[in-house]
C-alpha cells in the first residue's frame, strides 16, 4: 500500500493536470480497456491512485474532495486500504453520488473520464447523474491518471496459445458460422467482440494477461459471412494458433482497430455492440462514422454459457481432480488445525500446493478466501498481511477457492469447525445445508430463471429471521472465468436457465464479529425430462463437486428424511468418485468423514 505522501502527491499531481486541461473532476473505475473482472497491473489506475485494491468500485477526484464509491463486500476493506487519503466512502446508490457532485463540483462543472475503459451503459448512467448534479461528463482522449502515472508498468503481451477442439468441443469456424446466422437474424452485418471472454470462447484461444482467468486480452470482429478479424500482435501467436485461424480470421495488430471501425461506417454496415461490454470509445467510432449501431446482447454469451458435452465432460474431470485436493487438504487441516497456531495464509497456501500436486493446475480460478472467525462473517474476506488470521480452536473456518483447469474451472467453498462447535454454529451451518440442498434437488419447466430459484436457497434461513446479502449462485465458464453470464441464481437472475449451464450453488449466513458460513457446489443444468404421471418437461441439476461437508456443523434433528438421505448419498458418491484418487491417510479420514448419519428409515 502506498504511503501517505505518495498517495495525496498523486492525487493533487492528477488535480493539477485536470485543471490545466479544463476538467474539474475525474472519474476512475476499476476496469480497465478490456471492461474486465480482473485486470492486469499496468491497468490498476484505482488501486495506484487511492490504494484500494478489491476488484470493483470507483474513484471520482474532484478539486479538494475525493469520492470512492464501493459495495457491501468491500466497505470495511476500503476505509482500510484508503485511510492515507481518507476518501468519502459512498455505496453504489445513485442519489448519493449525484449529492457528492452537487457538493464537490460547481454548477457547470466539467466531469471527465476515459472512454476506453467505461462502457456504453456506465458513460450514459454517468452523464445522467452529472447532469442531475449540474456538472457535464466530458470524454476525454487522455487518461490523465496514466498521465502522471511516472512508473506505470507495461501492457501485458503473453503468448496467445490454443485451447484445443478436443476440449472446446466444436471449432472455430463451426462457432463463427453459427454466429453469423445470429447477426443475420438480426439483420446486422457484423459485431464488435470487446469482451475478450467472447473472443477467447469464438477462435478457441486463451492466455494470460491477466490473473485467475486464461485470457488474452484481445478484440474481434466477426461478420455474417463466417469470418473474423482478430486484433493481436502476430508475434504473440504460436504457429498452431496461427494455422488454426487460418481461412478462418484475418489478423491485424491492435493499433488497426480504429481504422477498420471507421472504415464500418463509410460502407454504412450495421453493427452489433453489447452496450454493457462496449467501451464508449468503440461507439463513439462507430457513430462518428456513421454506422449504423445496434445494440443487443454479444452474441457469444448465450452458446458459451451452453457447454457442450466436451466441455461437460472435461468439467466433470476437473471436478473430481479438484474434489481429490480439496479432500487432502480438509485431512491435512483437522491434523494440523488441532494446534490453534495454524494461519489463515498458511492453510489458503497449502491448498494450493495439494492443487499444483496434481501436475494439471494452471492457475488459481480467483484469490482464495480464507477466513476464521470474525473474518469468516465478510463474504469477500482475503488475507491481510503476511499470515492473516488465526484459526483457534472452537472456532469456524471457511475456505471458499477454485482452480483452472485446462479441462474445466472449479470453485467451492466449505466451512469447517476447528475443535468442538456450539449448538448455535450447527443451527445455523444447517440452516445453511438446508437451502443448498434445496437448490441442489429442485426441478423446474423450462423458463424458470435464477430469481425464481434463489428463494429455494433462503427459506429455512428467512424461517429464522436470517438472509444473507449475496447472490446464491454465478455462472462458471469453460476454463475461462469463474463468474460468467448471463445466467445467475439470485434476486437479479432474470435470464432462464438452459442445459448445459454451470452454476454456483452457494447460500451462507454471517453474523458479524463472530462468524461466517457458506457451503458451495457447482451445478450443471441438464436436459429436460417428463415426471412420471406430470404434464410438462422438467430441468433439474447434476452436482459436480465432490468433496466431504462437516458433519461436526450439523444438527441432524434441523434435517429432514429427505435431507439426510440426500447428504448421505452426496457422501457416498464422494467416497465412490473421490476415493481412490487421494493418499492413503486421506482415504482413511474420508471413510469417517463421509459415513452416513444414523436415522430411522
Amino acid at each position: 500500500m502506498a504511503s501517505l505522501p505518495k498517495l495525496t502527491n498523486r492525487i493533487q499531481d492528477l488535480r493539477i493536470a485536470l485543471k490545466k486541461a479544463g476538467f474539474d473532476g475525474w472519474c476512475v473505475p476499476r476496469t480497465d480497456q478490456f471492461l474486465g473482472e480482473y485486470v492486469p497491473a499496468s491497468s490498476e489506475r484505482l488501486k495506484w491512485i487511492t490504494g484500494f485494491s478489491g476488484s470493483w468500485g470507483m474513484a471520482v477526484i474532484a478539486p479538494k474532495s475525493t469520492a470512492l464509491i464501493v459495495d457491501g463486500r468491500y466497505t470495511i476493506q476500503a476505509a482500510k486500504e484508503t485511510r492515507a487519503i481518507s476518501p468519502e466512502i459512498l455505496p453504489p446508490d445513485n442519489d448519493k453520488l449525484v449529492a457528492f457532485l452537487q457538493r464537490v463540483l460547481g454548477k457547470g462543472s466539467v466531469l471527465g473520464f476515459d472512454p476506453w475503459v467505461t462502457s456504453v451503459t456506465e458513460q450514459r448512467r454517468l452523464s445522467k447523474l452529472a447532469t442531475q448534479a449540474g456538472a457535464t461528463l466530458k470524454a476525454s482522449r487522455t487518461n490523465f491518471v496514466d498521465a502522471v502515472w511516472p512508473d506505470q508498468p507495461a501492457p501485458p503481451a503473453e503468448p496467445v496459445y490454443l485451447h484445443p477442439v478436443s476440449r472446446a468441443g466444436e471449432s472455430a469456424s463451426s462457432k463463427l458460422q453459427r454466429l453469423a446466422k445470429t447477426l443475420a437474424a438480426q439483420n446486422c452485418d457484423c459485431a464488435v467482440l470487446s469482451d475478450p471472454h467472447s473472443v477467447a470462447w469464438a477462435l478457441n484461444l486463451r492466455g494470460s494477461d491477466v490473473a485467475h482467468t486464461p485470457l488474452a486480452l484481445l478484440r474481434a470482429i466477426i461478420d455474417k459471412k463466417g469470418t473474423a478479424i482478430l486484433f493481436v500482435d502476430a508475434q504473440r501467436c504460436a504457429k498452431d494458433v496461427l494455422f488454426s485461424l487460418k481461412g478462418v480470421a484475418k489478423l491485424l495488430p491492435p493499433s488497426a482497430l480504429q481504422q477498420e471501425l471507421g472504415k464500418l461506417g463509410k460502407q454504412k454496415k450495421r453493427v452489433m455492440i453489447d452496450p454493457a461490454f462496449c467501451p464508449e470509445a468503440i461507439r463513439l467510432h462507430l457513430a462518428n462514422g456513421k454506422a449504423h449501431i445496434v445494440e443487443a446482447t454479444d452474441p457469444c454469451t448465450l452458446p458459451r454459457a451452453r457447454k457442450n458435452a466436451i466441455e461437460q465432460r472435461g468439467t466433470r474431470t476437473a471436478h473430481l481432480r479438484d474434489g481429490a485436493a480439496l479432500a487432502n487438504f480438509l485431512c491435512w487441516l483437522d491434523r494440523e488445525a488441532a494446534s490453534g497456531q495454524l494461519s489463515e495464509k498458511a492453510a489458503q497456501d497449502k491448498l494450493e500446493s495439494f492443487r499444483r500436486a496434481t501436475g494439471k493446475l494452471v492457475d488459481l480460478s480467483f484469490g482464495s478466501i480464507s477466513a476464521a472467525g470474525p473474518n469468516a462473517a465478510l463474504p469477500h474476506y482475503h488475507v491481510v498481511g503476511a499470515k492473516g488470521g488465526v484459526l483457534k480452536r472452537d472456532g469456524i473456518y471457511l475456505i471458499d477457492s477454485g482452480g483452472q483447469y485446462r479441462d474445466g474451472t472449479t470453485d467451492v467453498t466449505r466451512t469447517v469447525i476447528i475443535g468442538t462447535a456450539t449448538a448455535a454454529m450447527k443451527k445455523h451451518n444447517t440452516l445453511v445445508l438446508k437451502g443448498m440442498i434445496a437448490v441442489s434437488e429442485a426441478q423446474f419447466p423450462a423458463g424458470t430463471t435464477g430469481v425464481q430459484l434463489d428463494a429455494f436457497a433462503r427459506q429455512a434461513l428467512w424461517r429464522h429471521g436470517y438472509d444473507y446479502d449475496h447472490g446464491t449462485g454465478h455462472g462458471v465458464g469453460s476454463f475461462l472465468s469463474v463468474h460468467e453470464g448471463p445466467a445467475r441464481i439470485s434476486k437479479a437472475g432474470h435470464v432462464a436457465l438452459e442445459p448445459g449451464m454451470i452454476l454456483s450453488n452457494e447460500p451462507g449466513h454471517y453474523i458479524k464479529g463472530r462468524y461466517g458460513i457458506r457451503i458451495e457446489n457447482l451445478l450443471l443444468v441438464k436436459p429436460a425430462f417428463k415426471p412420471k404421471g406430470g404434464d410438462k418437461p422438467m430441468l433439474s441439476f447434476e452436482t459436480l463437486t465432490f468433496a466431504p461437508i462437516d458433519k461436526r456443523l450439523i444438527d441432524e434433528s434441523v434435517l429432514t428424511r429427505d435431507e439426510l438421505q440426500w447428504l448421505d448419498h452426496y457422501h457416498a458418491e464422494v467416497l465412490r468418485k473421490i476415493g481412490s484418487r487421494v493418499d492413503a491417510e486421506t482415504r482413511d479420514w474420508l471413510h469417517a468423514a463421509c459415513a452416513p448419519f444414523t436415522h430411522k428409515a
